[in-house]
């Protein structure tokens, strides 16, 4: 059994058992709350570039299925574990989370105390790490190879549009680093789906005639997307909007605001967040490394519709005049619950509201 280690940015290592691919790695490490949903996590484009430590004792139980998969291929660099199952337990299971991750060449190690890693992140916040065999020198190695945030959103969204037909709303969806729960959601209301990549011209985007624009799901700093901020400010108040994730921060970017990063990402499927118009609570999954600075919403017409119950930062927002409104949550859940995926109803209603007060669909 090969020994191998997790390096951190600080120094500190942590040495286990090596499972999956046993190539190396590096990548931002953070901690995925999760009991279930490894499959959805490592292929959500959300994830891409991560090392993700599953705080969950015991991972791989129900194996690896092809249904529950987020994207085609996996986007994760590597996983930290206490325990691989090597025997899943699944009526659906088709191989062991190992074999899957070998075949992808992700790397993992189990054996790991993973809440000792956890405690030492959550106090000294997301790093930094590097998989490698437990002989191998990287003291004197630089992380200078990664990729920029950029790159990372150019490598999870697509080159090239496509499309969904559907008889409904005609949608145009700004893939992000989609996680393809979304489609299921917006196909199961019958939308007529044109997903575009991320830096797609906004007179083009105009072209499709859309009823309203999704901003998807994806991965790294909002700050970077520059050009589809800027294809967005140019899409506010002409279209309904509905931001998803780091489509929520874009948006918010787009009217002016800020975004900061946290000092430790909130991945998993159990953070509380609570409606301020309802006062109703939900459990949602989230993914994520930023979020909006509040102080920095004053002036640009936003106004904050959702909140955390864990550190109160802002979890969903409205324009006080446009048709547009967002959630840094993942309403299509995928893992988790999608108990407010009532949220892809409101966006349809806003649609249809926007397309009567303008004579019909805004295609027509």
């Amino acid at each position: 059994m090969t020994k191998r280690k997790l390096v951190l940015e600080d120094g500190t290592t942590f040495i286990g058992t090596a499972f999956g691919s046993n190539q190396n790695t590096q990548g931002e490490v953070i901690c995925n709350t999760g009991m279930s949903g490894y499959q959805e996590m490592m292929t959500n484009p959300s994830y891409f570039g991560k090392i993700a430590v599953m705080t969950y004792p015991t991972i791989g139980a129900y194996g690896v299925n092809r249904d529950d998969f987020e994207s085609i291929m996996p986007t994760l660099n590597g996983m930290i574990v206490k325990e691989a199952c090597a025997e899943p337990s699944n009526f659906r299971s088709e191989e062991t989370i190992a074999a899957y991750m070998e075949k992808y060449n992700i790397p993992g190690i189990s054996g790991i105390d993973t809440r000792k890693l956890t405690r030492h992140i959550r106090k000294k916040g997301s790093m930094r790490a590097r998989i490698a065999d437990e002989a191998e020198d990287v003291s004197d190695k630089s992380f200078s190879s990664l990729q920029t945030d950029e790159e990372m959103i150019q490598t999870a969204s697509i080159a090239k549009p496509y499309i969904v037909p559907g008889r409904g709303m005609r949608i145009v969806l700004i893939d992000l680093g989609m996680s393809q729960s979304i489609l299921h959601e917006l196909t199961e209301r019958g939308c007529h789906i044109t997903v575009v990549p991320y830096d797609y011209a906004n007179e083009a985007i105009q072209a499709y005639k859309p009823d309203g624009i999704l901003l998807s799901n994806g991965p790294g700093n909002p700050k970077e997307a520059r050009q589809t901020i800027q294809a967005v400010q140019t899409l506010l108040g002409k279209y309904p909007i509905f931001g998803i994730g780091l489509g929520h921060q874009i948006m918010a970017l787009a009217y002016g605001a800020k975004t900061k990063n946290l000092h430790m990402g909130n991945y998993g499927v159990n953070f509380p967040v609570k409606s301020m118009q309802t006062d109703r609570t939900w459990i949602t999954t989230q993914s994520r490394s930023y979020y909006v600075d509040e102080n920095s919403i004053t002036g640009t017409g936003l106004e904050i519709t959702h909140r955390s119950l864990n550190d109160h930062t802002i979890e969903g927002l409205s324009h006080i005049k446009d048709n547009a409104f967002a959630v840094q949550f993942h309403p299509q859940g995928a893992p988790g619950s999608n108990e407010s995926n009532e949220l892809f109803d409101q966006f349809i209603k806003n649609m249809e509201s926007y397309a009567a007060q303008n004579g019909g669909h805004t295609h027509a």
